[in-house]
């Protein structure tokens, strides 16, 4: 099964929300590590790299795999645990460099986990769910 050019556009414009997301988590860490008086921290200098690397760049393969879109609630899924591990990152981050740290944050961790993990089970299921409704030929 082959994608269909609106399922390009789709991948594209995917793909380039993640990419501002990004650059915006970049920008965000460099700003704050700029004014954090020389105190680095990897969650905060690395957040950028959870929707660069789960978002932006598959996007960008599965669209010159011409994969179809998954299905609505795989894609929400996804987006929330790439969403919660983000921000996970960029909190345990902030809080490293103001010198502490809370048990809490353990909580991205494993809701960020859930949601990517239940997201590729929505998708499995979806897809043999379609193949068995499909009638053979």
């Amino acid at each position: 099964m082959f994608a269909s050019p609106v399922d390009q556009k789709a991948w594209a414009r995917i793909g380039f929300r993640y990419l501002l997301v990004t650059a915006f988590c970049a920008l965000f860490g460099g700003v704050y590590e700029a004014f954090s008086h020389g105190v680095y921290a990897y969650g905060m200098l690395y957040g950028f790299a959870f929707p660069l690397l789960g978002g932006a760049l598959p996007a960008a393969g599965l669209s010159l795999l011409n994969r179809p879109l998954p299905s609505p609630t795989a894609r929400q899924l996804w987006r929330f645990g790439i969403s919660a591990l983000t921000v996970g990152s960029l909190f345990s981050g902030a809080l490293e460099i103001y010198g502490t740290s809370s048990r809490l944050t353990k909580v991205y961790w494993i809701a960020g986990g859930l949601c990517l993990t239940l997201s590729l089970l929505a998708e499995l299921v979806g897809r043999a769910a379609k193949k068995k409704a499909a009638p053979a030929n």
